[in-house]
């Protein structure tokens, strides 16, 4: 199928070999955006990058001055990545243009893909669809700034980026990326929330020393302190029904096999639907490292990188979209998502809302993330009815 089969091409184009992996505006992205020029050009679409590195292909309304309906998702990926997370939102926008051979509708389409929403280069997720509302500051620009040069784009020019004018909404379609359609037999899923989530910076400082001269007593070990944490983050966010707690990384200083370390740096990633319950196990995580530590003569200092509440799809456009799904022969099937997409930070500015489609598995993040040609035939499907529907809204 030929959606599938863009979605390997652009895997392709990667930082390494053998795996697909892509970060914010690395050498790969190059490729990338020249292949998606030419699917979206062949459209019928007009084709930009901004400022941020986001791609976006226009596709006029048959009206002047007429609203916009954005389509997107992001281009970059974790390491070692599969072919589906992300990019399968953008070709799929591009291939419902297509669907429409030519036809003009009351409303202009925009066909976007994200140059970030992964977080992976620099820590800070989201940069792409942040900097479409215009919520990029000036450290996290200083951060980015040589990225950008380095790509060949102008970040003194970043406002440049931001989405003007009148827009009816934004749609995204993802992969899952959990096991909840695959369980019900199910091809499609209605987002009807993204839960919120909070990602920092955990540093354990000891004193690094010989590991064959210094008696167990006399230690002060950074990563010791740190593996204690770790386990307790597991510990306390099992007993929290409905919270995640991961460490997904941990850098170790200096990092040799007969030197004891004396530095560890954590990244804490805590969610949950309520935004609440998510705080409250954050505090209860941090203050768990601070009695680790202070028992272990350690210091621990941590900086907060991200705090997204949890955000509520437009109704309007959920009711639209499951209308769609339903029109298209297929079982409604709301869903909340636990992943952050890039849908929560468009909602800040615009309706958004996301359509799921089934994960075989369970599996994303991994080489081996797939997808089934039958739900990329009932997403399309979905999606051109939804375009449809908002057309008789619209109309």
């Amino acid at each position: 199928m030929e959606v599938i089969d863009r979605c390997r091409i652009l895997a392709e184009f990667t930082e390494e070999p053998r795996f697909t992996t892509r970060t914010f505006l690395s050498e790969p992205m190059h490729a990338v955006h020249a292949q998606l020029r030419e699917w979206m050009e062949r459209a019928g679409m007009s084709v930009a990058v901004d400022p941020a590195g986001n791609i976006r292909g226009s596709y006029p309304s048959a009206r002047p001055s007429a609203p916009r309906l954005l389509i997107g998702s992001h281009l970059d990926t974790v390491p070692r990545a599969g072919a589906f997370d992300g990019v399968l939102g953008v070709v799929l926008g591009i291939a419902l243009v297509e669907r429409l051979g030519g036809r003009r509708l009351p409303f202009a389409l925009d066909v976007i893909g994200f140059s970030d929403e992964e977080g992976v280069r620099f820590g800070v997720p989201f940069i792409g669809s942040r900097a479409l509302i215009g919520d990029i500051d000036a450290p996290l620009l200083a951060t980015i700034h040589d990225a950008i040069a380095e790509f060949g784009l102008d970040s003194d020019r970043i406002a440049e980026a931001q989405v003007n004018g009148d827009f009816l909404g934004y749609l995204e379609f993802h992969i899952e990326q959990g096991p909840v359609l695959d369980s019900l037999g199910l091809p499609l899923g209605v987002v009807e929330s993204i839960s919120g989530q909070t990602r920092a910076s955990v540093v354990f400082e000891g004193t690094a020393n010989h590991s064959g001269t210094t008696p167990m007593s006399h230690r002060r070990d950074a990563l010791a302190g740190a593996a204690e944490w770790i386990s307790a983050v597991e510990s306390e966010a099992r007993t929290v029904e409905g919270a995640v707690a991961t460490v997904g990384r941990l850098d170790l200083s200096p990092g040799a096999a007969n030197v004891i370390p004396g530095t560890a740096t954590c990244t804490l990633d805590v969610r949950h639907p309520r935004d609440e319950v998510r705080e409250r196990l954050f505090a209860l995580l941090l203050q768990s490292a601070e009695h680790i530590a202070a028992r272990r003569c350690l210091r621990v200092s941590s900086e907060q990188r991200l705090d997204e509440p949890t955000v509520e799809m437009d109704p309007a456009l959920v009711r639209l979209l499951e209308r769609a799904v339903a029109g298209s022969g297929h079982p409604v099937h709301r869903l909340s998502s636990g992943a952050g997409h890039d849908a929560m930070i468009l909602a800040r500015r615009m309706p958004a809302a996301m359509l799921f489609l089934r994960s075989p598995g369970g599996i994303s993040h991994h080489p081996d993330e797939t997808v089934l040609p039958e739900d990329v035939s009932a997403a399309l499907d979905a999606g051109l009815r939804f375009l449809e529907e908002l057309e008789r809204v619209n109309g």
